[in-house]
């Protein structure tokens, strides 16, 4: 099954601005064509800009354990029972580094672990429907041997926490939903499916 239009099939009318801080919101104006022929009227759309991400699952294959990272998430305040999340390792690509480079470097500085070998899964956007944001899935075997403690950049007011978790606990927490956000929920799915190839590699 493939799609019917591309990104010649919009007509973009307008662009612009309407705030720019830590993240950046653009207004745009455009106008579609239609499955059943035709034009739509002209859309008007509010988009989150954050930029890229990467998402990266520490797995151990020889021990079967996931490293799970913990910390606080202030837009869930108020909308779950904790702020504090259960996550996978994931940082922003900046300009001028590659997907790759930041999963490496977002591993080191959340979890102080490196990985063995690092192969990307696939590439996902977070919500297409207010949000351009797109995040490149890897997953970095590692030696879970020496990972503990609490990580992260203090100039980034970052205070994460480290928990190595039972491949099968970890599924149980997306299953009881105590693992609540998307790309993580996704990531102990991916590795739930396909855990028997890693392990035989």
């Amino acid at each position: 099954m493939n799609n019917k239009f591309s990104d010649k099939d919009v007509e973009l009318l307008g662009k612009k601005t309407l705030y720019q801080g830590f993240f950046k919101m653009e207004q745009y104006r455009f106008k579609h064509r239609l499955f059943d022929g035709g034009w739509s009227g002209e859309v008007t759309r509010e988009v989150f800009e954050r930029g890229h991400a990467v998402v990266v699952l520490p797995y151990d294959p020889v021990k079967d354990i996931v490293v799970i990272i913990e910390q606080v998430r202030i837009p869930v305040l108020g909308h779950t029972s904790t702020p504090w999340l259960f996550e996978l390792v994931a940082g922003m690509i900046d300009p001028g580094h590659t997907s790759e480079e930041v999963a490496i470097k977002e591993l080191k500085e959340e979890t102080g672990l490196e990985a063995i070998s690092l192969t990307k899964v696939n590439e996902c956007f977070s919500s297409p429907g207010g949000t351009s944001e797109r995040f490149d899935f890897y997953w970095a075997a590692i030696d879970s041997s020496n990972a503990e403690g609490t990580h992260g950049l203090d100039h980034e007011h970052e205070d994460i926490k480290v928990h190595l978790v039972d491949r099968e606990q970890a599924y149980k927490m997306v299953e009881d939903g105590r693992i609540n956000n998307a790309s993580t929920v996704m990531g102990l799915q991916w590795l739930q499916l396909n855990y028997q190839k890693l392990i035989a590699t």
